[in-house]
């Protein structure tokens, strides 16, 4: 098999989706079944996909820079009605000849393409909660989502509890939407204190002597819920424990901004911002506690890779979370503030429910890998191939 694989989100600083996009771009060409993979970013073809995640120089990185300028114009509307209009005909005209190929898009937008296409759909938010994405997000997918469904021959989905969501909302047939598991990058381990040390020095961070939350700062994260919980805590807690967020800058968040600068003046909460993927592993490691009480998620990676990290993990009861975090991490109402304060204050102080979590957690994350996503991924492509 040929494939076509979109890579428009590969672009430093890499979302989940971004990662994601890299692990199948990495991976695709080692295996058996793929004789060719190329490259499609913003209607050109790219050669290098880690010189986007890198933001290194050459056509791979002005690739990048077209996919920073298009993030930017999600915040308008008349941008995106633009784009729209003109970017499907680009699009059409440069795969036009590829009618032996597989399309894969992993960021659920789909172009004309002559041949099979295969999207993958992160999750429902922007259906199931509007009002927390921007409006010009919201009239992007009105005017694209709908012709990629069209155009599609089957779906992945990062987990069981979208995909039963994407067959209901749009009425698709189940046997043609794919559960597909993300998998954690082999970086993510249990690190020592001592080999900690050099890296959590630098951003002023102590070993297991802080919460931690990794996030992109938007409504749906809850980040603010868990600073409601810190917030509660003892003092004794807050100063011994304090939370750190790890994270790029979102939507909708001047609000969050303004209780995360009150918190940090109060002396017990850090914001780190974007930690470059070489360090994140050593900041998970060095957490105590690991918490995220996402309101939604298509699957939420952040927990499997603290999980991996051997640090015990707090995070909400929905979604698609109960299925990363197993029978490993406590589950809570992300809503509810005392069950979320109770877990937060457990996953600090309580030393043997720490210890048991943390050995879960382990077992768990053991069951997810890269490896095993792309060879899922490439048995889709073999259904649709063979169709």
């Amino acid at each position: 098999m040929k494939v076509v694989l979109g890579v428009d989100a590969i672009f430093p600083p890499l979302t989940g989706i971004g990662r994601y996009a890299l692990q199948l771009a990495n991976g695709l060409p080692n295996r058996p079944e793929i004789g060719e993979v190329k490259y499609f970013s913003m209607g050109r073809w790219v050669s290098g996909p880690q010189a986007m995640a890198t933001g290194a120089g050459g056509p791979a990185d002005a690739s990048g820079q077209f996919a920073r300028v298009r993030r930017a114009m999600a915040s308008n509307s008349l941008a995106v009605r633009a784009y729209a209009k003109v970017m499907p005909h680009l699009l059409k005209w440069r795969l036009m000849s590829f009618d032996d190929f597989i399309f894969h898009s992993p960021n659920y937008f789909l172009p004309t393409f002559p041949g099979p296409a295969v999207a993958t759909v992160h999750d429902l938010s922007i259906y199931r909660y509007p009002d927390l994405h921007p409006k010009a997000r919201r009239a992007y997918f009105e005017l694209e989502f709908h012709r990629s469904l069209a155009r599609a021959a089957h779906l992945i989905t990062d987990s069981e509890s979208i995909r039963q969501e994407v067959a209901e909302h749009f009425a698709w047939p189940l046997d043609r939407i794919t559960s597909v598991p993300l998998g954690v990058s082999e970086a993510f381990v249990p690190l020592s204190e001592e080999v900690s040390r050099p890296v959590l020095s630098k951003l002023g961070l102590a070993y297991g002597r802080y919460g931690l939350c990794v996030s992109t700062l938007e409504p749906r994260k809850r980040i603010d819920r868990l600073i409601d919980a810190y917030e509660r805590l003892p003092r004794r807690s807050r100063e011994t424990f304090p939370l750190v967020i790890v994270g790029g800058r979102g939507w909708l968040d001047t609000a969050l901004h303004e209780r995360i600068e009150r918190a940090t003046r109060q002396g017990w909460l850090r914001y780190i911002g974007y930690v470059d993927e070489a360090v994140l592993p050593v900041v998970y490691a060095g957490a105590r506690a690991f918490f995220y009480p996402s309101l939604y998620e298509g699957f939420g990676l952040p927990v499997l890779e603290a999980m991996s990290c051997g640090v015990p993990v707090v995070t909400s009861n929905c979604s698609s979370l109960p299925e990363v975090a197993g029978a490993a991490g406590m589950l809570v109402n992300p809503d509810d503030a005392d069950a979320l304060l109770f877990g937060v204050e457990k996953a600090l102080e309580d030393d043997e429910w720490r210890a048991t979590a943390s050995a879960r957690g382990l077992t768990q994350a053991a069951d997810f890998s890269w490896p095993c996503c792309v060879e899922r991924t490439v048995a889709v492509y073999r259904k649709v191939w063979g169709q």
